[in-house]
């Protein structure tokens, strides 16, 4: 099996997670994102992919670089743009990968284990969000993004004729959005971590 490489999106921490205001502060909520990339990253690696932090913040990228992870830099352009040239450069040098979002309060090595196994067989994946995104996304091809609303039926008829392999259960469908996720998610046993 090839390498396989999880590129994981970061947004600037202080930016991160306003939908969440009304219940966490400022400084709450960049604590809560490097968190989520924390564990992200770290899922990634015990799952058996090679994680990378897909960014264009300088404290993101010094934060990565800190715990020896690679950064792919996305120069400020959209996820899209981001996604499109992080599997453009991965599958340059031959390495299948996978589009992680860091917004997986419950994601467990065993979930990305599994994405692994389907990816590295040399098969497309995808795990939608419980709102219709897309939480993973993944191949050895350059493919067409498009995030956003509704996109993982847009991911799936990409994917379509590949036959993608469909990954569910509550570390992918749960992304940590609005009030209601966080309350979802620290109800979750491996939710734990985030408190009351």
């Amino acid at each position: 099996m090839s390498t396989v490489v999880a590129a994981i999106p970061v947004k600037p921490f202080g930016d991160a997670k306003r939908r969440l205001a009304s219940v966490l502060s400022v400084e709450e909520r960049a604590i809560l994102s490097r968190e989520l990339a924390r564990r992200t990253v770290e899922a990634a690696a015990q799952g058996g992919a090679v994680p990378v932090v897909l960014s264009a913040d300088d404290q993101v990228t010094s934060w990565a670089e800190e715990r020896g992870v690679d950064v792919l830099l996305d120069e400020g352009s959209s996820l899209n743009e981001a996604a499109t040239t992080a599997c453009r450069l991965l599958a340059e040098r031959r390495s299948a990968w996978m589009i992680i979002h860091a917004d997986l309060p419950i994601l467990s090595p065993a979930d990305v284990a599994a994405a692994v196994a389907v990816v590295g067989s040399g098969r497309p994946v995808l795990a939608p969000s419980s709102d219709g995104g897309t939480s993973l996304v993944g191949w050895d091809r350059v493919i067409d993004f498009s995030y956003g609303p509704g996109s993982f039926h847009r991911h799936l008829a990409t994917l379509a004729q590949a036959d993608p392999a469909i990954l569910g259960g509550p570390g992918w469908w749960l992304d940590l959005d609005t009030e209601h996720d966080l309350h979802a998610a620290r109800r979750h046993p491996r939710g734990e971590w985030l408190g009351t």
